[in-house]
């Protein structure tokens, strides 16, 4: 597991997940720690290194 900081993308305040490395391709939603807004993040991981991180909002 590997912290990952980044902005949100409705509030851009700085939050932080924990991504799993051992799955190379992930998409998830998560919600917002700080305005509770959920978003959808998507991942590339090789060799348990981060390649793409994508944090966007969900429209409504």
């Amino acid at each position: 597991m590997k912290e990952h900081s980044f902005t949100c993308p409705y509030c851009w305040e700085t939050i932080t997940v924990l991504i799993d490395t051992s799955i190379e391709s992930q998409r998830y939603i998560e919600d917002c720690e700080v305005c509770c807004n959920p978003f959808q993040v998507s991942l590339k991981i090789k060799n348990t290194e981060l390649l793409d991180f994508q944090a966007l909002s969900i429209e409504q």
